[in-house]
């Protein structure tokens, strides 16, 4: 059996931890930038506010004082994720961390008898002592563990626990469930299923198994296994990237070259920490610039440039020259830049790197490599931004993001937690 832990409107969730006299009042979670709603309340649902809606479409309740919104604070969501996670693999050998709130939690080896009470003492433990409200379903597969979490979340009745344990509770919940709560259903499939007659995870599940399979081929068959009760979604192995982007629209346009050259900097060592942290090096460094599309008065310019390195790398200073090198071959005067963004590619082990015949100092590389560890090591406990080039801006590079209404950083930074009077 599964459980799938789900922690309820997770990010507006975070923000009521340290604001109690929240509760129960319509709160939403914005993008970075201010740009749209990323998470909300239930109450902030009741009044018919969608994920994705633009900002500007809600600030005047926010002004009204009917609603209450947040920038993200993604320090302080992820450090209440760790420690829901943390309390999850103390209570059970196996977990799966599927986002930064849900978990599959392996029940292998815990009598059925005793299930419910497990996850029901889980619920009352993250609540006491991490703040965030759950919902978790218990289901033979992973699909239907899904569909069980959501009626957990949805009914009270069920008390943050739905068990779907006998095929008659699996039966009557697919017959309630809408084709496109389904988990590997996507928003575009919903439409070709309505047309074949199916509007229910139950009509989809009742579908003959040469049907599905001539129809929606191996994933789809997959899917309506595991609707049938079959598990055969594996675990997820977690496999090495092809690229990795930072990227980060302004709050205000840009056209001055150095203001672009400390920013295209922070995203590069971004870049080069993150290749750092999953003991990676890439051979291509990409920049790329936009300007504002959706200002037709203004001229439009779109470049990007890419490096290719002798020798794959990840130090900071290696990456950082290189984007360095891209920005001058493409900045042009004259343009108002609204998003830049760095592409490391090409991406290798870092325990596979091999040098160039000709024109490689690796005493050089050498010396890059120590100063990168100990940039991580000290920036690791001291703050991201502690240890930086010259090159790179004061702060944190999402200091220059659009973030009016951020919540302090409580549990990871001494200069913003709670004072007690």
């Amino acid at each position: 059996m599964y459980a799938l832990v789900d922690c309820n409107n997770f990010f507006v969730s975070c923000e009521r931890v340290f604001r109690p006299d929240l509760d129960g009042k319509p709160v939403v979670v914005l993008s970075n930038n201010d740009g749209c709603v990323v998470s909300r309340s239930n109450e902030s649902k009741a009044m018919g506010i969608k994920m994705g809606t633009p900002f500007f479409q809600v600030k005047h309740l926010v002004e009204q004082g009917r609603l209450h919104a947040f920038s993200s604070n993604y320090a302080l969501y992820g450090d209440l994720s760790s420690r829901v996670m943390s309390i999850l693999s103390d209570t059970v050998p196996h977990i799966e961390i599927y986002s930064i709130d849900e978990a599959f939690l392996h029940l292998d080896g815990v009598r059925p008898d005793e299930m419910l009470q497990l996850c029901r003492d889980l619920v009352a433990k993250v609540r006491r002592w991490v703040g965030v409200p759950v919902s978790i379903g218990v289901a033979p597969t992973k699909t239907l563990a899904k569909l069980a979490s959501h009626f957990a979340k949805t009914y009270k009745g069920y008390k943050g626990v739905c068990m779907m344990d006998d095929d008659s509770k699996r039966v009557k919940a697919l017959g309630l469930s809408p084709i496109g709560e389904v988990w590997g259903v996507g928003r575009k499939l919903v439409p070709k299923m309505r047309g074949w007659g199916i509007a229910t995870a139950l009509d989809f599940a009742q579908r003959p198994r040469k049907w599905v399979a001539d129809n929606l081929g191996v994933n789809g068959l997959k899917t309506w296994e595991e609707l049938n009760g079959n598990p055969c979604v594996a675990e997820e192995k977690e496999e090495r990237r092809k690229s990795i982007c930072t990227s980060r629209s302004f709050a205000d346009m840009i056209d001055d070259v150095q203001e672009l050259a400390l920013r295209v900097s922070d995203f590069a060592a971004s870049c080069a920490s993150k290749l750092r942290k999953e003991k990676s090096a890439a051979y291509d460094v990409t920049v790329f610039m936009y300007t504002n599309r959706f200002r037709d008065d203004l001229k439009q310019y779109f470049p990007s440039a890419t490096v290719r390195l002798d020798v794959a790398a990840n130090s900071t200073q290696e990456i950082v020259g290189t984007a360095m090198k891209c920005l001058r071959t493409i900045y042009r005067s004259g343009y108002q830049y609204k998003k830049a963004g760095v592409i490391v590619s090409n991406i290798v082990p870092a325990d596979e790197i091999q040098g160039t015949i000709f024109g490689f100092d690796e005493e050089l590389r050498s010396r890059q490599d120590r100063l990168s560890a100990v940039i991580d090591a000290v920036n690791g406990q001291a703050g991201s931004s502690m240890l930086r080039l010259a090159s790179q801006r004061p702060g944190h590079f999402a200091d220059g993001i659009r973030s009016d209404f951020r919540s302090r950083l409580y549990t990871t930074s001494l200069d913003e937690v709670i004072e007690v009077r």
